[in-house]
């Protein structure tokens, strides 16, 4: 719980870094998300509204009429073939006198256009000064009730110039409207929004491109709330500067008319009936080309994409509270992540595979619906979240690896405690029922031992005692639960799973009782009293796990198994024998082991008698003994006592073997087999 906490503490710290630089466009983010998120034009597929029409000043026009600006007279006879057009918008713009009839001329022309918006430009700090006649003309083209709605504090805040540079007056007399044609760019110089208005000396002006949707629709520019405008029932969702971000195409689907072909005559003037039409500059070095996603376009092509926007429903929506959702989302995947792998690679693979279906949504969504979502801050977020928590999961890995080796270094071999290190979910509070071998030893006499000696002498003896059956245990995969007094007690298939448990308890006990041969050799060289033990293994499931508390860490195992295993070592009292198995642990058996049967005991608290085998050494004659001793048991078993009796008189004689005279105390007693004999502990 303590960890989680540690993890969600991260987390909130990148949440809040990545909403703050979310929030405030902190640079160069700002910029790297723009040119990231401009995919979303490479990956639609839209068309162009086929009603909107750019009549371009071109290469070839240049070519053939000479550099621009053309004397005025050319541009009237040009115009003039647009007279069938709705709405003609003038990219362009006629600040300087010429010859009077030339200039009067092109105003006769703009006049004679159904509508015409022309073009002015603002600009702060202009020397152009205007008489208070042409700022009234100009101010009929004003968004008067639009202005009076956005006046205090709400948004959308509209830019604003000082200053500005007007057609002349006859062109401004003739022109139906007037509109803005500045713009802005982006922190990375790249145009990728077009404005709704600018202010210019207090009132509120509209773009040209929105002037032309005003006369096309006759219709005025209403506020729906702070973020929403409507024409014509059209909606049109702005930022707080009265932006609007710009749906681009591919360069090939506009369509652009040369001059030169209007005036040749190869475009009839029929074919611009109904249609919105842009006259532009587009000849590099005679008119504006400006950077966009798309790359470099004229000028002219910004009013363009706005007025198909509008008119094919294909303006953007930006959605900011859905990327600030993706942030919190990709802030907790790898807290996700964390909580439900275990692997890196598979965390990492996790964590890409739920940006991508974000990724892949996001894009669907702007395609069909034209949702704007920042892609980019959410996938920072994810970067940044990811390196925390991964930091913070191997600070805290480290820390458990360094607890793990000292708590279990001298429990466990040093494979399985590599193993537990790279599992320490194994250790967590709690326990698990699982199937264990466990195993009791016990030194025989030990009391009497203990009493000859002095505790210094006798402490030295448990540790040359303890470090070979230690190193038995941990040599064959089991884990060292505790020393009891003189007792071990270990146990096979905890933390960490080994295969043939069974088999992996039963080569720890055989090897305990050789490296206690060789204990006894240098004892008795020594001229000290040789130890014996006597060795309980049961196989069954019980209960494995931490049985303490998060401060006090015990892990141990609990179980009707592991009493049973006790009570067995007991045993080996009894029948005068080193190693006891129960019939449980036989039957997980996989290796070939020297063992024979000895009688069914009955364990205080359980109704059935559990079968008891004895686990021999592979010597020559022990083999022997084991031949003898099936005989007589057989023998013993099927009733013949007397028979039994000369039976294991004779494996008494030969070997000495405690097991035979036990079952010759039976016969004397009159013991019948399968008799259950109670043990208590």
């Amino acid at each position: 719980m303590r960890e989680k906490l540690y993890y969600l503490f991260v987390i909130l710290l990148v949440l809040l870094l990545t909403l703050f630089l979310y929030s405030n466009k902190v640079e160069p983010l700002e910029s790297f998300s723009l040119r990231f998120n401009d995919s979303n034009f490479a990956l639609q597929e839209k068309k162009i509204d086929k009603n909107v029409v750019l009549v371009a000043i071109d290469e070839q026009s240049i070519n053939s009429y000479g550099r621009w600006p053309w004397s005025r007279d050319i541009l009237a006879e040009g115009i003039e073939k647009l007279a069938e057009a709705d709405v003609v918008l003038f990219d362009m713009i006629f600040s300087e006198p010429t010859e009077k009839s030339k200039d009067q001329k092109l105003a006769q022309s703009i006049d004679s256009l159904q509508n015409s918006v022309c073009g002015f430009f603002l600009r702060n700090g202009a020397t152009q000064r205007h008489n208070q006649y042409e700022l009234d003309i100009l101010n009929d083209s004003a968004l008067d009730y639009l202005q009076s709605q956005v006046s205090g504090n709400k948004n959308p805040h509209f830019f604003g110039a000082d200053s500005a540079e007007l057609n002349i007056l006859p062109i401004l007399e003739s022109c139906t409207v007037s509109g803005s044609f500045s713009t802005l760019s982006e922190s990375d110089n790249l145009f990728r929004s077009y404005p709704v208005a600018f202010y210019f000396q207090n009132t509120l002006y509209p773009s040209l491109a929105l002037q032309a949707l005003r006369l096309k629709f006759n219709s005025d520019i209403k506020r729906v709330d702070d973020t929403h405008l409507t024409i014509a029932d059209h909606i049109i969702k702005v930022d707080e500067k009265g932006f609007v971000k710009l749906n681009f195409y591919t360069p090939n689907q506009y369509k652009t008319i040369s001059f030169l072909d209007i005036m040749q005559g190869k475009i009839k003037p029929e074919y611009f009936k109904d249609k919105i039409v842009i006259l532009g500059i587009t000849e590099l070095g005679a008119g504006d080309i400006v950077s966009t996603p798309i790359g470099h376009i004229p000028g002219a092509f910004l009013h363009y994409t706005f007025i198909s926007n509008f008119l094919q429903n294909q303006l953007i929506v930006e959605m900011p509270y859905a990327t600030m959702g993706l942030i919190i989302l990709m802030s907790f995947v790898p807290f996700l992540a964390i909580i439900f792998f275990r692997s890196i690679v598979t965390r990492m693979f996790f964590n890409l595979a739920v940006y991508l279906v974000v990724y892949i949504i996001a894009h669907y969504l702007f395609r069909v619906y034209m949702f704007y979502i920042d892609l980019f801050y959410p996938l920072i977020t994810l970067f940044i979240s990811i390196a925390a928590v991964e930091v913070l999961a191997f600070a805290l890995e480290e820390k458990r690896a360094r607890f793990i080796k000292e708590a279990f270094s001298s429990y466990l071999s040093n494979d399985l405690l590599q193993q537990l290190v790279h599992h320490p979910e194994k250790l967590s509070l709690g326990g698990e029922k699982k199937e264990l071998s466990i195993l009791f030893s016990d030194i025989r006499e030990f009391t009497s031992i203990s009493e000859s000696m002095d505790p210094v002498s006798l402490v030295r003896l448990l540790n040359r005692y303890f470090t070979p059956m230690t190193n038995a245990v941990l040599k064959n995969g089991g884990m060292l639960d505790k020393y009891i007094g003189d007792a071990v007690m270990a146990f096979f298939n905890a933390p960490v799973d080994i295969k043939n448990h069974a088999d992996a308890a039963c080569h720890s006990a055989l090897e305990m009782l050789e490296e206690l041969d060789k204990l006894n050799e240098e004892l008795k060289t020594e001229g000290k009293e040789e130890l014996h033990i006597g060795i309980g293994i049961n196989t069954a499931e019980v209960i494995v796990g931490n049985m303490g508390s998060d401060i006090r860490f015990n892990y141990t195992v609990v179980g009707d198994g592991v009493n049973l295993a006790s009570r067995v070592e007991e045993l080996t009292k009894r029948y005068g024998v080193a190693i006891l198995i129960t019939e449980h642990t036989l039957e997980k058996l996989t290796d070939d082991f020297l063992y024979r049967e000895i009688e069914p005991v009955q364990v205080k608290g359980k109704e059935n008698a559990v079968l008891v085998y004895h686990l021999m050494q592979k010597t020559q004659g022990s083999r022997e003994l084991k031949v003898l001793y099936d005989q007589a048991l057989k023998v013993y078993k099927d009733g013949d006592l007397l028979q039994a009796k000369i039976l294991f008189e004779d494996i008494f004689r030969k070997y000495d073997d405690s097991v035979s005279k036990y079952f010759l105390v039976a016969i004397e007693e009159n013991r019948q087999w399968g008799v259950k004999r109670m043990v208590t502990k």
